[in-house]
């Protein structure tokens, strides 16, 4: 059960030129600002309005509604209002807007502080600002494997770009292989029959002079996977006793880890501190918000205390000095843990997502809410508006690009290097270079 929701403040708007703000729950859940009268995105299917936006939280139709987080310009001239949760990461109410009569009605279910500025994005700055986090660290540049390979990836497509890298003299940081070198989500330490050796792909970037990432999703696990048929006893649990179901992707239906569990808590440092001595010491970690879905867990532990020891665990496993990169990840629960924060649905070879739900892959709800998000950039963390792609097959590349240059400060090139012709391979070596200098 979730609290009820109760008054906040009543504020006369413009009903022509007033924009709400709604602060989506986790990377991929639309952010950004909206004309007032004018639809926000909602889920197109209950399926992503798990695996995307906030589970079990629906949305009445003609309302706004921000996780944690929800800002109003009131198109008069007044000052822009942002209600903001009491007490983030650990407490994140949703707050509403409505309007009737030229007056904006907000209402939240649990305790928020009404914060004011010039516009909206200053406002969410200034609240960010006032969390008094550490600046976050440079970030590396990058090429990873995903948007060009997906799942399909081999250890030779690794192999043939980090040659490609020499060759075109890209300033490539780290080369991070995505999703795919794994045998099932859950199994992280058995490779798939496209990967012979782990440790010997992280000896040969390093022996290159670049560094070793890797993908993980550490609290998805895959029904078929040996973890869970062997400890079924470390899978969170609905309340009726079946293991908890966090949607489907690709295929896949999809469990979660309870990392409150003495077992599997360690097994998730066995398998980060495996990695880190194998030679990886940049980490993407997807689909987190797994992590802090409500559901039975061993210790009783709240979902979102939960999910932050996890990530905790994490941490400890690779070192402070490794990277950690949240992908898919509950953003206010998030503060204090990432050095960066993917903070959009992936990007695409195409411009427009799956029956335009905009928590799908596709330009044009990556660039929506990367823009609604750019206020986080160094406040929060490192910013990752997703990979650059710059081949030929890519629509609207060079606008593509611009974002990608504009928004954050995470670079990473995602395209098989040598199908890029001489405008893409320029480009390319100018947004990577660009990232270096900024950072170094």
């Amino acid at each position: 059960m979730h609290n009820p929701f109760t008054p906040v403040a009543s504020v006369p708007v413009d009903t022509w030129s007033a924009r709400v703000h709604e602060e989506g729950w986790q990377s991929w859940s639309p952010s950004g600002s909206y004309r007032l009268g004018v639809a926000p995105y909602r889920p197109a299917n209950a399926n992503w309005a798990t695996v995307c936006y906030r589970p079990g939280r629906t949305v009445p139709a003609r309302t706004y509604q921000g996780e944690g987080l929800l800002a109003l310009d009131p198109g008069d001239g007044s000052p822009a209002r942002l209600w903001a949760a009491a007490n983030p990461p650990h407490e994140l109410p949703s707050v509403r807007l409505t309007t009737a009569r030229g007056v904006a009605e907000v209402e939240a279910d649990g305790p928020v502080k009404e914060w004011t500025g010039a516009d909206i994005q200053s406002v969410l700055g200034e609240w960010a600002r006032a969390l008094a986090l550490p600046a976050p660290r440079p970030a590396p540049t990058v090429w990873c494997s995903w948007h060009e390979y997906s799942t399909a990836v081999t250890e030779d497509d690794i192999h043939e770009n980090l040659r490609a890298m020499d060759t075109l003299d890209l300033p490539i940081d780290v080369v991070q292989i995505d999703d795919g070198h794994q045998s099932a989500l859950g199994d992280w330490l058995n490779v798939s029959g496209r990967f012979r050796s782990r440790r010997g792909i992280a000896d040969a970037v390093r022996g290159r002079g670049r560094r070793a990432g890797i993908w993980t999703a550490p609290f998805l696990v895959d029904p078929a996977s040996a973890l869970a048929e062997t400890y079924p006893d470390w899978l969170v649990r609905d309340p009726g006793g079946s293991p908890l179901h966090a949607g489907r992707n690709r295929g896949h239906d999809l469990y979660v880890l309870d990392t409150t569990h003495p077992a599997a808590a360690a097994y998730l440092t066995e398998v980060y501190a495996t990695l880190r001595a194998e030679g990886y010491d940049y980490f993407k970690t997807d689909f987190l918000y797994a992590g802090a879905m409500d559901g039975v867990r061993h210790s009783g532990a709240d979902p979102i205390t939960a999910y932050r020891t996890g990530i905790a665990l994490i941490r400890d496993a690779v070192g402070a000095d490794a990277y950690l990169l949240g992908c898919g990840a509950p953003m206010l629960p998030s503060i204090g843990l990432f050095d960066a924060m993917r903070v959009s649905p992936d990007t695409a070879p195409r411009r427009r997502p799956e029956t335009d739900d905009y928590s799908q892959p596709g330009q044009d709800p990556a660039e929506f809410t990367g823009t609604g998000r750019q206020w986080q950039h160094g406040r929060l963390w490192v910013n990752d508006p997703d990979c650059l792609m710059a081949r030929p097959a890519v629509e609207t590349r060079a606008r593509w690009a611009a974002h990608v240059e504009a928004v954050g400060g995470l670079v990473a090139s995602s395209d098989r290097l040598l199908s890029l012709d001489p405008w893409g391979v320029d480009l390319t070596r100018r947004l990577l270079t660009a990232a270096t200098g900024a950072t170094r």
